[in-house]
């Protein structure tokens, strides 16, 4: 693990590859920067996803989140900027982002404002609008506790482990309440339905047929608004689903980019 310092404040994050596979040899990608969603850190995208075989990788924690301390950003537009400062320290050729939920408005805003820094986009439990529940909004600051409970029973299928649903629990409350809060907000306020038609980027996309959070009806839309882009549904899997079903998200990536 290492950090990168913005805005004063240490963003931390891993980087891993280029991997070579097995009777391949080397191959010329671009990178791929991983972007978790609300209330998470970097490994929420699990191991089979953070190393590929024939791609550099970086997957970070977003400010306020895992190992990058301090206060997060309250809109996505002021995450997305924090990313590209992020991807010019690094001095990153034109990347390939991946978001999954409040990571995935954050690679959709990135991709409208600074689309030249991007190779191409993967959108994980997305959408071009992201209304929040008032449930949530209300709840996050009145209970935290039945609120986030609430939070993981939505975002996974009722199939999910009881043990790594504890687990996603812990993690969920390890952050700050205002700080969860502002995330759900910032979601809550994001809208770029009018404005994604104007993307060009090869895209693919990824949702859990059991998403609660975001519906398979969310992706539907960003795939018929994004020209040329792919759509995915796994099986067995609902909001979380890299975490869910690693192997096939992981298998996903992959033929993305060798595309």
């Amino acid at each position: 693990m290492t950090s990168v310092t913005i805005d004063d404040q240490p963003i931390d994050y891993t980087h891993s590859g280029p991997l070579i596979a097995a009777h391949t040899g080397p191959v010329t990608r671009p990178p791929l920067v991983l972007v978790h969603g609300a209330g998470g850190d970097r490994y929420h995208w699990p191991h089979q996803v953070r190393r590929l075989a024939g791609t550099e990788i970086y997957a970070l924690d977003l400010p306020g989140h895992g190992r990058s301390f301090g206060p997060g950003r309250r809109t996505i537009a002021a995450y997305s900027q924090v990313l590209k400062t992020f991807a010019e320290a690094l001095a990153l050729p034109p990347f390939i982002l991946a978001g999954h939920s409040m990571g995935g408005a954050i690679a959709l805003d990135f991709a409208l404002r600074y689309g030249d820094a991007l190779a191409g986009l993967v959108l994980v439990g997305a959408g071009a609008r992201l209304r929040v529940n008032a449930v949530i909004l209300e709840g996050l600051t009145q209970d935290f506790s039945a609120t986030t409970a609430q939070l993981i029973d939505w975002m996974y299928s009722p199939t999910f482990p009881s043990a790594m649903r504890q687990k996603a629990l812990d993690q969920l409350r390890s952050n700050e309440p205002q700080t969860l809060h502002n995330d759900f907000a910032a979601c809550n306020e994001f809208d770029v339905r009018t404005k994604v038609t104007s993307l060009t980027l090869p895209t693919l996309i990824i949702c859990g047929v059991e998403d609660k959070m975001t519906p398979i009806k969310f992706s539907e839309i960003i795939h018929q608004s994004i020209a040329g882009s792919h759509l995915h549904l796994v099986e067995e899997a609902g909001h979380m689903v890299m975490i869910e079903q690693p192997e096939v998200v992981a298998g996903l990536f992959q033929k993305f980019m060798t595309r």
